[in-house]
């Protein structure tokens, strides 16, 4: 079941958060992930949570992105962000498994008279 990584991010210090930024693309691909969202605008419709930059990723299961998370490559920049920013970070599992076969399922044409 494919899983979600989202991150609200609020960068404290722009040139380090770079170094971070600049090596995070390669990590994620090599584990099976993609970037859904990396930055752009946000237009929060109700309730009271203010995102900065937010990240979403997407991997083929929770396994990927806990493994990409975990792994020695993501740790070893992780101190990075860490010191350059101020992170809200969640994984999410998505639903995609479960809705597929509906949204793919052939429809029995009708016929008109």
């Amino acid at each position: 079941m494919t899983a979600y990584c989202f991150a609200n991010v609020e960068v404290t210090d722009p040139v380090e958060y770079d170094q971070y930024r600049s090596r995070t693309l390669a990590i994620i691909e090599a584990y099976g992930g993609r970037f859904l969202v990396r930055g752009g605008a946000v237009d929060v419709k109700e309730g009271g949570y203010r995102p900065n930059r937010v990240l979403l990723l997407e991997f083929s299961d929770m396994t990927a992105a806990l493994t990409w998370y975990n792994s020695p490559e993501y740790q070893a920049i992780l101190p990075v962000r860490q010191r350059s920013a101020t992170t809200d970070l969640l994984f999410l599992q998505g639903l995609w498994r479960y809705i597929a076969p509906a949204v793919h399922r052939q429809r029995p044409a009708r016929t008109i008279s």
